[in-house]
């Protein structure tokens, strides 16, 4: 007697347990489509909100002035892009938006940018979790977080309509610090240096935008980086249009660390391909 008991007693147990993780999961559920990263038009809501919030703060507004370039992102683009900011530099920084204006010799003006889009099919991404030191080990993260695709945008201001020009992709997903506009001094042509921190190498990655045949061409993108064990730097190898690079070998022991060779890697533009003295086997995209 005792044992059929304790059989039906189990088997109640099992059912009850069973149940109760159905619960769980239907909860789960239900809360996962209430969640304001899976569902467009809530996080659209909250996004036009704030935007209403800062028109109403704000008291010196321009043309084309940062707030109408995060209406015109909202507007223009997939649902799930957010315009970034700067990393800090300091702890109680107030972060700047991503935002650089320029004006040409001809009078345009320019707006450049850096947002970041969601990967389709994923939870929207927060831009807290694409900026910093310690979001470049995004990586080696899950996709629970949603995945980035950061973009260098371009923008006209004529009065006080924006209109896109180009969009760059940025080949990264996380640790977004800074960007700024660089002189390539070997051949007197304004570039723009994304800086990304690489904690994975306690260093900082470099994504330049060359504009190689004016500011409204779709520009020309080419890696450098700094490390413990890796370097890369601008080179003019050729002479030609195009910026070059060397690559450093490092030869790490337990004694030492040290650059013990380079090598040169020349741009392809038939190819598009950066080409290596070693070989035309030897090749970088960018």
């Amino acid at each position: 007697m005792f044992k059929y008991l304790f059989l039906l007693t189990s088997l109640l147990s099992f059912f009850i347990i069973s149940c109760g993780e159905e619960k769980k999961d239907e909860s789960e559920m239900y809360s996962l489509e209430q969640q304001v990263e899976y569902v467009p038009e809530k996080d659209a809501d909250i996004q036009f909100f704030n935007l209403d919030k800062m028109k109403k703060e704000a008291k010196n507004r321009f043309p084309c002035d940062t707030i109408a370039v995060v209406e015109f992102v909202l507007n223009n683009f997939p649902q799930g892009t957010y315009p970034l900011v700067f990393d800090k530099s300091v702890p109680y920084e107030i972060q700047k938006p991503a935002v650089i204006y320029y004006n040409d010799r001809s009078g345009g003006k320019y707006v450049f940018c850096v947002i970041a889009r969601s990967r389709q099919g994923e939870r929207f991404i927060e831009p807290k979790n694409i900026i910093g030191y310690d979001q470049s080990y995004i990586d080696l993260d899950s996709t629970k977080l949603g995945t980035a695709f950061p973009y260098l945008v371009l923008m006209e201001c004529q009065g006080d309509q924006l209109s896109l020009v180009w969009e760059a992709p940025i080949p990264s997903h996380g640790g977004f610090n800074r960007f700024s506009i660089k002189n390539w001094a070997a051949k007197n042509i304004m570039y723009l240096e994304n800086n990304f921190h690489y904690a994975q190498g306690v260093g900082h990655i470099n994504y330049n935008y060359f504009l190689l045949d004016g500011i409204r061409s779709f520009p020309h993108l080419m890696m450098t980086y700094f490390g413990i064990d890796f370097k890369r730097t601008i080179a003019n190898i050729n002479n030609d249009k195009y910026p070059d690079f060397y690559e450093y070998m490092f030869l790490s022991t337990e004694n030492k660390l040290e650059v013990v060779d380079s090598v040169a890697f020349v741009y392809n533009p038939k190819d598009s391909v950066y080409e290596s003295s070693l070989g035309r086997r030897f090749n970088r995209p960018y």
